[in-house]
């Protein structure tokens, strides 16, 4: 046997035990009620920080490895992990027991003329497959919601993060030792290539649902070669309109919150767009503030008037993703002409409108197509933490079966119970 075809046969080998484990166990996981499940969750909890110090130890190695490789400082971000973020990972898995669990939800109930008795209720999907980027944190955020949610899991996170998304499986596993769920629930791919991703896109014998997670490219790499169905995420090219009756001071905050507060996440803003007549008054003190923070500003003509440094604007920065300190701005006279700039450009995210014209936010609402539209506050809330899910699968751009960040209902399917007393048909 050559190479090659070893290489292959050991590939679908890994893939597919992991994944007839995750359906096995998914089996055992949908009949388990909501105290085990919670109690698990809460088992994790404690099992992350009990092992905190071996966590960090082996995420330092990807930090290491990322730099040495010319990883961006804001790409590192992502990756990191410290006691403060593992803190609050183990904080949302308690914060997460305490949420509703939705399985068994009767979502509708009636009866037809002939008697027969009928529900649609909540059940889980089964095994939900996810691929992702260098955030160790998803490791942790799908695994719980999935478990919660009566779902096995199997994942496969980038080479970028794979010391700490092996510590963190095998965390989670010695906490599942401790429950009454299957050890098995959590699957981890530890063979991060390419050839591994591809043979999980065609895995419909064992995965029920594929979710991307990721820049742009992985989302439209599964979306277009998966025959699993996918349950896509989007990317992040996320806008602040500042329109012509904004107040000044709460224009400037916003823009700098959902730019800086943490840019290298998806909900963080890509392009500023200003109204003419504000930017009149205005946009020079937005620009210093900005650049205050060492944001580098892609402006158009008008905005390069308005301070020194600006680089002119070229076609491709109104649909860059920059995930750094980085954005494009660009001045408009009208909603009109915001609504058709986001609708072209946009990812269907997340959109902000900063005014005090009721008219103008009403129209931003209506007409922007976005999972998530605000009027008068940061991108930056669009988080599964942020809308009281606990945490997120991802954020949906898509407007079949789940949209926004994705909570708990998300991982859920529907079954019809039909209840009879010997009605023929």
């Amino acid at each position: 046997m050559t190479e090659v075809l070893q290489k292959e046969a050991a590939l679908e080998t890994e893939l597919v035990q992991k994944a007839k484990k995750a359906k096995a166990a998914a089996g055992e996981l949908a009949k388990a009620d909501t105290t085990l499940k919670n109690k698990a969750l809460e088992l994790i909890s404690k099992q992350l920080m009990a092992e905190k110090a071996f966590i960090l130890k082996e995420n330092l190695k990807d930090i290491e490895a990322g730099r040495a490789n010319g990883m961006s400082e804001s790409l590192v971000d992502r990756l990191k992990l410290d006691e403060g973020r593992l803190a609050d990972m183990a904080d949302a898995l308690i914060q997460l027991t305490k949420l509703t669990d939705p399985v068994g939800e009767v979502l509708e109930h009636w009866q037809q003329p002939n008697g027969l008795d009928m529900s649609k209720v909540r059940v889980p999907l089964g095994v939900v497959g996810m691929i992702y980027e260098a955030r160790p944190n998803v490791t942790v955020d799908a695994s719980s919601l999935c478990l919660k949610t009566g779902n096995a899991v199997v994942l496969r996170g980038s080479s970028t993060a794979i010391h700490s998304n092996t510590a963190i499986v095998s965390v989670i596993h010695r906490a599942l030792e401790q429950s009454e769920l299957p050890v098995d629930s959590v699957q981890l791919l530890e063979d991060t290539s390419r050839e591994a991703a591809s043979a999980m896109f065609k895995l419909n014998d064992y995965l029920d649902v594929l979710i991307p997670r990721g820049g742009a490219n992985l989302i439209k790499t599964v979306v277009a070669n998966s025959t699993v169905p996918v349950l896509e995420t989007g990317a992040g090219n996320c806008h602040v309109y500042i329109d012509e009756t904004a107040d000044k001071d709460m224009a400037i905050d916003i823009a700098l919150n959902a730019k800086t507060q943490r840019p290298s996440v998806c909900n963080s803003c890509e392009t500023i767009l200003v109204h003419e007549k504000w930017a009149e008054q205005h946009l020079p003190e937005l620009v210093k503030a900005l650049q205050a923070k060492d944001v580098k500003i892609h402006g158009d003509e008008k905005t390069q008037q308005s301070g020194s440094d600006i680089i002119p604007a070229e076609e491709a920065d109104w649909g860059t993703e920059y995930l750094a300190y980085e954005l494009a701005l660009k001045t408009v006279g009208s909603v009109d002409e915001v609504v058709k700039h986001i609708n072209q450009y946009g990812t269907k995210h997340s959109e902000a409108i900063i005014s005090e014209n009721a008219e103008n936010v009403q129209q931003f609402f209506t007409e922007v197509d976005a999972a998530a539209v605000y009027h008068n506050a940061s991108t930056r809330f669009t988080d599964g933490f942020e809308f009281g899910f606990g945490a997120e699968i991802g954020i949906s751009t898509q407007k079949l079966h789940a949209r926004g960040p994705m909570g708990l209902p998300a991982l859920t399917s529907t079954k019809y119970i039909i209840k009879g007393n010997g009605q023929t048909k």
